[in-house]
């Protein structure tokens, strides 16, 4: 019997801009590392010029798209134009695009990963013509599109619900998150110098400066905490316009100086900032599925999140839980992690059995299946 040829998958890089799309950079690079590892798929990486020349892994292939994602215009004509000439040139039997939106047509099968509906759902989430573009592309792309992987089932409700796409048609695919530190963490005494953290106790909350986050009602349960025990709030993560208000926000609650906003940080200091955390919070109103409680989990730090959307489903009973719209209530969930030591030991140990459930080898397996399933499709 002859061996099965390797399926030839182009997958959708166009819009990742290195250490400018967040949660969405971190999905890419570590599924087409364990994509690559696999030997009944051919790989092909569609990468814009900013991206272009980056390490993809092992035997993938990389085809330049002629075009600068930071203008979004370039973006859709390099999805749209380019990519299904580049795609058909290139042999690809299916397309995966990794970032909510993808190309209408081509003559190969169409997968596309949807992370949520924050255009629609909290379109505070994105700026200006942003919005107005995924409002477009998002549902476009769910039509034309063979299949729908998710990261959770509640976005996979969201899309029936909100843009009428049939329950057959998705596919839930938890992402991961990896088991071994990627940097040494920097040491605690010279990270505490280089953010000016003095002794106090670090709340620690990983996050984009974007208002779906909650960041507000966080820094207003920050200032409701007793001003002598109160920790340092850092808050890492890449600029936005939203920064301004935030600022502005810590100033007038009389907080600022025990507050930090650095951009993104290298690997070495978020590990050092990981290891040094006494808890982590996350209030986000809406997410696709919420890797930083994960992330969190995984390094044993004890987590209060939001109840809403995907986050009970990914933290589970690992994660003291809130209700993000109510400042009270992360308040009180803030106070009682952290003065009950035994409520954190609980999550610390709870948080890293929850996180070890979930593995980007996991994540790259069931997007295989998925373009099994696609492919039967045609």
């Amino acid at each position: 019997m002859l061996p099965t040829k390797p399926l030839h998958v182009g997958l959708n890089l166009v819009f990742l801009v290195p250490g400018e799309t967040g949660g969405m950079e971190v999905y890419a690079r570590e599924l087409i590392r364990r994509l690559a590892a696999r030997n009944d798929l051919r790989l092909t990486a569609f990468v814009n010029r900013e991206a272009s020349g980056g390490d993809w892994g092992e035997g993938v292939r990389e085809v330049a798209v002629p075009v600068r994602a930071r203008r979004r215009l370039e973006w859709v004509i390099g999805e749209q134009r380019h990519l299904p000439r580049l795609a058909r040139e290139a042999g690809c039997d299916l397309v995966h695009s990794l970032a909510s939106t993808g190309p209408l047509r081509g003559p190969f099968v169409r997968v596309a990963t949807i992370h949520d509906l924050n255009y629609k759902l909290v379109p505070e989430a994105h700026f200006g013509v942003r919005r107005l573009g995924m409002g477009l592309l998002v549902p476009a792309s769910a039509r034309r599109s063979h299949r729908i992987i998710v990261d959770a089932r509640a976005t996979g409700a969201d899309l029936e619900q909100h843009l009428g796409v049939p329950r057959d048609k998705i596919d839930v695919v938890p992402l991961g998150v990896s088991q071994e530190p990627p940097a040494d963490p920097t040491p605690e005494a010279r990270l505490r110098s280089q953010l000016g953290l003095g002794e106090r106790p670090i709340l620690l909350s990983v996050s984009a400066k974007r208002p779906h986050k909650n960041l507000i009602r966080l820094l207003e349960a920050h200032a409701l905490l007793d001003g002598a025990a109160r920790p340092v709030l850092v808050v890492p993560g890449y600029p936005t316009q939203h920064e301004e208000e935030l600022v502005a926000r810590a100033r007038s609650l009389g907080t600022l100086e025990h507050v930090r906003f650095p951009h993104w940080v290298d690997q070495g200091d978020l590990e050092g900032l990981y290891e040094a955390a006494t808890a982590f919070a996350f209030p986000s109103l809406h997410e696709g599925f919420g890797l930083p409680v994960l992330e969190a989990m995984r390094r044993g730090v004890p987590v209060a999140c939001s109840d809403r959307s995907t986050l009970p489903e990914v933290a589970g009973t690992a994660a003291l839980l809130f209700d993000p719209e109510d400042g009270n209530a992360i308040h009180r969930a803030l106070e009682r992690l952290l003065a009950d030591e035994p409520l954190r030991e609980r999550l610390r140990v709870d948080g890293r059995e929850r996180a070890a459930r979930f593995t980007w080898e996991a994540t790259a397996a069931g997007t295989a299946d998925v373009y099994r399933r696609a492919m039967g499709l045609r």
